[in-house]
């Protein structure tokens, strides 16, 4: 009897098909298995699914190919990814993309291989005369290689390769093929478990315990202050879940952040450094395609890497560790729109494993689960070593700018702070959310704006090449020298980015050594890690930077952090623009001070009494906490209601406008206790030529409202040019 194979195909989202397994699969084919199906007059890829013994459907076909033996999607992976497709209302073949890399989905890449030469055995007394008298280039192989006591690159051997082949031929050494793992990260000095005290043996113990029993345990939430030793916790957790014979997942939520990570875990697991594997998006494919096959050949013990890094296809999974899980970097933008923390913890479960969420200031919704007693919660409130919280002032820009008469980059005490630092020979960290020189060319004489011909943006003005530029489509022109509505020569710059921070502090302190950390400066691949690696050494004075500098990187000699301007998303149409407020200040003022001198930070900003910046300036995050749930409750905003958030997006405003009407028509029809708001214009309402309405649907269930979205977008007949994204607790409203 035939069995049959449901698959998923990987450039459709149609739903499932099914396939009849040859006699000569029938035995290898599994869940999770890679094939090649028969599609029209086409071949192409295909994930299984499921193995059936029986099919309803009409005209099945034969699976074509096995592509491998062992299935690349293992069922707890296979089982997440189903579980996305439900919650993030996606098709599921979407969901199993995020899940199989790309450069493993293709198949086209292999593995590395060189040509090595290795001695076969030790030429006798007599062979060794003969070498030297009549083979001299043959000798020196031999003794490089006794030299070296392992097999040689034929590479390197240089102009000795062809001395090594006719040394093959005696039989005196092998050249044979062999994988090379091109690792992105190399090797590390050892370091040593640190001494702990008691806030954070306390944690660790919980930790253990959950290791040791997850069946038991709760979902941790790890709140303790930046420089409470939240990362030494992580790592003598890691080595808890180890000698169980466990594996370990840790995610961090930047790239800049993986180099410090990086060095970190392997220097502390320096016995098993080899087998520590990194995953993020600025690895070569080559580099991803080594990593990915490392962790699922059982070659890793313990996994690193930004969001994707969750479906690393590790088993016997003992910890999962998500390190500032209040990041929006862990919510993915395109579809599927999952948040890499809740996916986490829905892995954890699935695996019967622990998971730690840690951060200074935690997500809202991660702090209402612990004080509902959905997850766990630790606190560590105090600095390691008894270290002070650094000091932080604030600077009011409005009575700066009433002195001076204009808008001034940095004031006058932060500049006097910066030039004590430089004084005795301490670091300096200025931070502003803004790449770019500037953030806008305005027309003093007509007030004309130059803006993007395809988004509801102005252009930000960059210095290096003289162009104006979209940060959102990308859309890219030469700076005008005159206003393009009125011709008048007194088109300036307004407002300001990371580039024009670096030049005013070049100019006012011509003898420090500068540099900055943004997109822009950071686009090259090694950038983030030589620019970190040259800020440890201290070659380097003052760095400027955008959020990529703002938290988890821990540099024991800046003793100041200078916010350039607060306000940079503080007033934006968003219900979270407090919360993610609080959460940077508080972040990037927890870079300064975590070495042995008290540290000190200065925000600049037009709103000194806001609570976001109060309660950061006193480092209340339980303060803050009341203030925001408070206002939060009182409009059913998360994390008291669930939140759904849907983008209708289409070249003709009436046309996108309608579509969004008539889904929110038969959205209401269905909704009982959901609430469906009324369509309207996006706050930005036009990105890359396309006119975006938001529909936002709220309610006590993620999952129902998903699955009510779903059944709507079924039953109607999108316009062509209309497309509709549905983001599932969506963090962006812009």
């Amino acid at each position: 009897m035939s069995r049959f194979a449901r698959v998923l195909l990987d450039q459709s989202a149609r739903k499932p098909l099914d396939y009849r397994i040859p006699a000569e699969l029938d035995s290898r084919l599994k869940p999770g298995s890679r094939v090649r199906v028969p599609l029209r007059t086409r071949v192409v890829l295909a994930t299984v699914v499921a193995v059936l013994d029986e099919s309803d459907a009409r005209g099945v076909r034969d699976v074509a190919a096995l592509l491998n033996d062992d299935a690349l999607v293992r069922p707890a992976l296979m089982r997440l990814a189903l579980w996305m497709a439900d919650y993030y209302c996606c098709p599921e073949e979407i969901a199993l993309r995020a899940v199989l890399p790309v450069v493993i989905r293709k198949a086209e890449l292999t593995h590395k291989q060189q040509l090595f030469v290795a001695l076969a055995r030790p030429p006798d007394e007599q062979e060794r005369r003969e070498l030297e008298r009549r083979a001299p280039r043959q000798l020196d192989v031999i003794r490089r290689l006794e030299r070296s006591g392992e097999p040689v690159e034929l590479a390197e051997l240089g102009g000795l390769r062809a001395a090594a082949k006719s040394l093959e031929k005696r039989g005196l050494v092998r050249i044979e093929l062999e994988r090379i793992a091109r690792d992105p990260e190399g090797e590390y000095l050892p370091s040593q478990d640190l001494a702990l005290n008691p806030e954070q043996a306390a944690a660790l113990r919980v930790v253990c315990g959950a290791i040791d029993d997850p069946a038991g345990a709760k979902p941790i939430l790890l709140h303790g202050v930046t420089g409470s030793g939240k990362t030494e916790v992580y790592l003598q957790g890691l080595r808890h879940a180890l000698a169980a014979g466990k594996t370990a997942l840790v995610l961090v939520p930047e790239i800049s952040l993986t180099p410090q990570a990086v060095e970190r875990f392997k220097s502390r697991f320096s016995g098993i450094q080899s087998r520590i594997a990194v995953l993020h998006s600025h690895l070569s494919e080559g580099e991803r395609h080594d990593e990915w096959h490392k962790i699922h050949s059982g070659g890793a013990r313990i996994v690193i890497g930004a969001r994707s890094a969750i479906f690393a296809p590790l088993e016997n999974l003992g910890l999962i560790v998500v390190d500032e899980e209040h990041e929006n970097s862990y919510k993915q933008e395109d579809a599927p729109r999952y948040h890499a923390r809740d996916v986490a913890v829905y892995r954890a479960a699935i695996e019967n494993c622990a998971i730690v969420l840690g951060s200074a200031t935690p997500s809202l919704e991660s702090y209402h689960n612990a004080k509902t007693g959905k997850y766990r919660l630790l606190e560590m409130p105090s600095r390691i070593d008894d270290r002070t919280m650094p000091l932080i002032r604030v600077v009011d820009l409005r009575l700066q700018n009433r002195r001076k008469g204009q808008p001034q980059v940095l004031s006058a005490m932060l500049c006097a702070a910066i030039e004590r630092r430089l004084a005795v020979g301490q670091q300096t960290i200025l931070f502003l959310n803004r790449r770019g020189y500037s953030s806008a060319l305005l027309c003093l004489a007509c007030g004309h704006v130059a803006h993007c011909p395809n988004c509801s943006v102005a252009l930000t003005y960059h210095r290096d090449d003289e162009r104006i530029r979209c940060h959102l489509c990308g859309h890219s022109e030469r700076a005008p020298k005159a206003c393009p509505a009125c011709r008048d020569p007194g088109i300036r710059q307004a407002g300001y980015g990371t580039q024009k921070v670096e030049e005013a502090v070049r100019k006012v302190f011509p003898a420090a050594r500068v540099a900055r950390m943004d997109a822009d400066s950071m686009a090259r691949k090694g950038g983030y890690r030589e620019t970190l690696d040259r800020f440890q050494a201290h070659k380097i004075d003052i760095l400027v930077g955008t959020q990529m500098i703002a938290k988890g990187l821990h540099f024991p000699n800046v003793t100041l952090v200078g916010i350039v301007n607060a306000d940079i998303g503080l007033h934006m149409a968003d219900f979270r623009a407090g919360e993610r407020t609080f959460q940077l200040l508080t972040q990037v003022a927890g870079r300064a001070g975590r070495g042995e001198t008290e540290g000190e930070v200065l925000v600049q900003t037009f709103t000194p009494a806001h609570p976001s910046i109060q309660h950061a300036r006193h480092h209340d995050f339980a303060g803050f906490w009341e203030h925001e749930s408070a206002f939060r409750r009182a409009f059913g905003h998360p994390p008291f209601q669930r939140f759904v958030l849907l983008t209708v997006r289409g070249v003709q405003a009436e046309t996108a406008l309608f579509t969004a009407q008539t889904l929110a028509r038969r959205l209401r029809e269905a909704a009982g206790d959901i609430t469906v708001g009324e369509p309207a214009p996006a706050p930005l309402a036009r990105v890359k030529g396309e006119h975006r309405f938001h529909l936002a649907l709220r309610g006590p269930s993620a999952v129902r409202m998903s699955r009510m979205v779903k059944s709507a977008l079924a039953k109607l007949t999108l316009p062509r040019e209309v497309r509709v994204a549905v983001d599932v607790d969506a963090l962006q409203l812009l």
